[in-house]
């Protein structure tokens, strides 16, 4: 990471903006302090920016609405979501609508940098697809995962919007069909060995992407739910031009 990578850091209390902002700079990271939405999309009208950290209680838009807001206009922008809140929901609820991670108040210093750097690393390697040992594209079931533009295209055609997490979560799974992967695996893969292994992101991820396949949540047909021991993405997968598995 260097000076050209920008985190814009949405936090109404000025004190922790601030302190967020420091801890940040000298990480080597630029960032930009937002106390609300409406500064944050002026940022984004300016600049782009490679990661927002996002507060979730706000004053006005709170920290949900501007992450809708957000994933409409720039899904790809990936969201590291900030909440005081202790109950679970309030965390799924921002992962339901896009967030890529989310990190409960207080937190440590080093963990925010941790799981920021982890988010920029997913979508720094995907943005760079042309070193990444992937296929171009992947075919199943009628539709077609593109790793280079990160696109999903329906059986008709038609484009379906994914997350940051939600597309890295697919690839995994779709880069290894027909083999049970637990949780903790899709976790390393997708979010780095700091994973917490009591993280939900992935069991929210896996929700979303089914009803985005329109997989059956009560008989899925792409990704199934293997009992004691994890997710199996059902379908044959064709790389690219060559029939057969994509798993090795």
């Amino acid at each position: 990471m260097d000076r050209t990578t920008l985190i814009a850091v949405v936090e109404d209390d000025p004190e922790i903006r601030s302190l967020v902002c420091g801890l940040l700079a000298r990480e080597g990271f630029e960032a930009a302090a937002c106390q609300n939405g409406t500064e944050l999309e002026r940022l984004l009208s300016r600049r782009r920016v490679d990661l927002v950290i996002l507060d979730l209680m706000l004053p006005g838009d709170d920290g949900l609405t501007i992450c809708r807001r957000l994933r409409a206009a720039s899904p790809a922008t990936p969201v590291l979501m900030v909440t005081a809140k202790g109950e679970d929901v309030d965390r799924i609820i921002g992962l339901e609508i896009g967030a890529d991670d989310y990190l409960p108040k207080p937190f440590n210093p080093r963990e925010l940098t941790a799981r920021a750097r982890a988010i920029l690393r997913r979508t720094r390697d995907v943005h760079q697809a042309a070193n990444l040992p992937r296929p171009g594209t992947l075919r199943f079931a009628g539709w077609t995962l593109d790793a280079g533009s990160r696109e999903l295209i329906d059986p008709e055609g038609g484009a379906v919007e994914l997350t940051g997490g939600e597309f890295d979560l697919l690839m995994v799974l779709a880069t290894h069909p027909q083999r049970v992967l637990n949780r903790e695996q899709l976790l390393d893969w997708t979010r780095g060995r700091s994973a917490d292994p009591f993280d939900r992101t992935i069991d929210v991820q896996l929700s979303r992407l089914r009803r985005k396949l329109r997989d059956d949540a009560r008989a899925p047909a792409i990704i199934r739910t293997v009992r004691g021991g994890g997710y199996l993405f059902a379908p044959k997968v064709e790389r690219g031009g060559e029939r057969g598995s994509a798993g090795a």
